[in-house]
């Protein structure tokens, strides 16, 4: 049986986690380099958890320039099982107006300024991401969500861009046509990275806005973008809170394999791997390696 971690990131305007005991923020070290920030160490309904700001505390680092691998193995490193990874994003779908939860369960990445994997040079891997969200965790995610009356959709694909920018209209009408539900900028190679390192990951991606293809859209203000984010953290602490005695029950392996993900994924021989890449990936594929 497992004892669950839950680890939470906190996008835009989630900088902190209220109600955590115990708490203390720590400087986790990683081969990958520095993470947001320091993460925050606790428990919640006696759960540990341990919350990292993505963007770091005050949102200095932006989309692109997020070191997504020092974040990913920062947490595994520190014991975290299953990740909850709250996001701020636009919409593509009247259906989703400001203020909504999405708990996605697809993503398209146009992503192409960021390290993907943790491995390459020496030890080559390959893992599944036909599935990319942990179906057990977005059940948990929607069924919390519900419990405290948000408006939230289960199921939704999120596209992710580069950024910093955001969307021209012709863009956002063809990731429309696309079938897409929501937009953002961080969550890719997020979740790729998680499912390198065998952890269970969920999003719930919170909606700020109508992307540029709203006939409304230019008549949205800042402010009211700002309202909407800040009304939105709130609600995901009061999600993480409703969510983590759930998930922190202690429980048999992840019936959808996420803590398994590198069980035949190595391809390259033992005689050829990368020692110093080896040493890189203790934490991340020490099962396995």
């Amino acid at each position: 049986m497992i004892q669950p971690v839950i680890g939470i990131i906190g996008g835009s305007g989630l900088y902190d986690i209220d109600g955590l005991e115990d708490k203390a923020w720590r400087r986790v070290e990683t081969p990958w380099g520095d993470p947001s920030d320091q993460l925050l160490f606790g428990r919640l309904a006696g759960i540990q958890c341990v919350f990292l700001p993505r963007h770091g505390r005050g949102h200095p680092t932006s989309p692109t320039h997020l070191n997504y691998r020092a974040n990913i193995d920062a947490l595994k490193r520190s014991g975290v099982t299953d990740v909850l990874s709250l996001s701020a994003v636009g919409s593509l779908k009247e259906e989703l107006p400001p203020g909504h939860f999405v708990v996605v369960d697809q993503f398209i990445d146009r992503s192409f300024a960021r390290e993907k994997s943790f491995f390459g040079d020496g030890v080559v891997a390959h893992v599944s991401m036909a599935h990319p969200v942990c179906a057990r965790l977005g059940a948990a995610l929607h069924g919390a969500a519900t419990s405290l009356s948000l408006p939230v959709t289960n199921g939704g694909t999120y596209l992710v861009m580069e950024g910093p920018q955001f969307s021209t209209k012709a863009e956002s009408e063809l990731y429309r046509s696309w079938g897409c539900s929501v937009i953002g900028m961080t969550n890719m190679p997020e979740a790729k990275l998680a499912r390198e390192a065998e952890l269970c990951y969920a999003t719930m991606a919170m909606v700020t806005d109508f992307d540029c293809w709203h006939p409304d859209h230019d008549h949205v203000t800042v402010e009211a973008v700002v309202r909407i984010l800040l009304g939105n953290a709130e609600k995901a602490r009061d999600l993480v809170r409703a969510i983590v005695p759930e998930v922190g029950r202690e429980r048999a392996l992840c019936p959808c394999g996420c803590d398994r993900a590198l069980d035949n994924a190595v391809i390259t021989a033992p005689d050829r791997r990368n020692k110093t890449l080896i040493s890189k990936l203790d934490a991340v594929a020490g099962r396995v390696l």
